[in-house]
């Protein structure tokens, strides 16, 4: 049977953060809420963690707790710490946060990338039993749809934030501070790294994002391979209800 391990008070000096957390800990109206929490009544639910062999603990769950008694001037708090490998770990630290309203798309997506390879390199390496039931090893490689279950989303919804780990770091930056539309994101994200660039070009000098259909007719013409400069200009510049403007 598998244990949720043993809960214990430790100090918050020998909490080190996980290598790989895709959520940024950010000092926002819910990061003051959760420090005034937890200055009147300390932190109530325990973080996760898991040893580290150079000494410590490396945080799975409570990344922004821990920071929140870290502002409160608390030095313990209460940590589950368990055996995980470095993929159990991984699924851990997605599946505590990904539900959080805060989460950027960037965060989102790298987040269910993470889990989906976790996953897959987990399913690689099967049970006794799982051997005997090959069904079982396939049907663990749709953890799209599985990771979209426990989301409480759709398989075709986690593909497509999966899609967003393309974008270059320009147009993802623009897509969490909501100037591009998701999904005329996900059709963005199907172009090549330079179509890309020049569409960032585009858009700085035109001060203005593309909507769902345009950034479907730059798929299709990059598609075809007729998508550069002037087309994408003239995309661009073609009267549209649903171009956003940047403000």
């Amino acid at each position: 049977p598998e244990t949720m391990g043993v809960i214990y008070r430790l100090q918050i000096k020998d909490l080190h953060p996980h290598p790989q957390n895709p959520f940024a800990v950010r000092d926002d109206p819910e990061m003051l809420a959760l420090k005034d929490s937890a200055s009147k009544h300390g932190v109530l639910v325990p973080a996760i963690a898991r040893p580290r062999s150079e000494g410590g603990y490396e945080l799975i769950a409570g990344h922004r707790r821990k920071h929140a008694s870290e502002l409160a001037g608390i030095d313990f708090m209460p940590v589950i710490v368990m055996d995980l490998n470095d993929d159990e770990a991984i699924i851990q630290l997605v599946d505590s946060n990904i539900q959080r309203e805060t989460v950027l798309p960037s965060e989102r997506a790298k987040a269910y990338k993470m889990r989906m390879e976790a996953i897959k390199r987990t399913a690689g390496r099967p049970s006794k039993s799982e051997k005997e039931n090959s069904p079982k090893i396939s049907a663990n490689f749709r953890s799209d749809d599985e990771l979209g279950e426990k989301a409480g989303v759709s398989g075709d919804t986690i593909r497509n934030y999966l899609s967003l780990t393309n974008l270059i770091p320009e147009l993802m930056q623009m897509v969490d501070e909501k100037k591009i539309a998701l999904t005329p994101a996900y059709q963005i994200a199907t172009l090549p790294p330079r179509e890309q660039a020049l569409l960032f070009e585009t858009i700085e000098s035109e001060q203005a994002t593309p909507s769902l259909s345009q950034a479907q007719r730059m798929k299709k013409l990059s598609q075809l391979g007729g998508l550069n400069e002037d087309t994408m200009l003239e995309i661009m510049m073609e009267p549209s209800s649903m171009l956003y403007f940047i403000r």
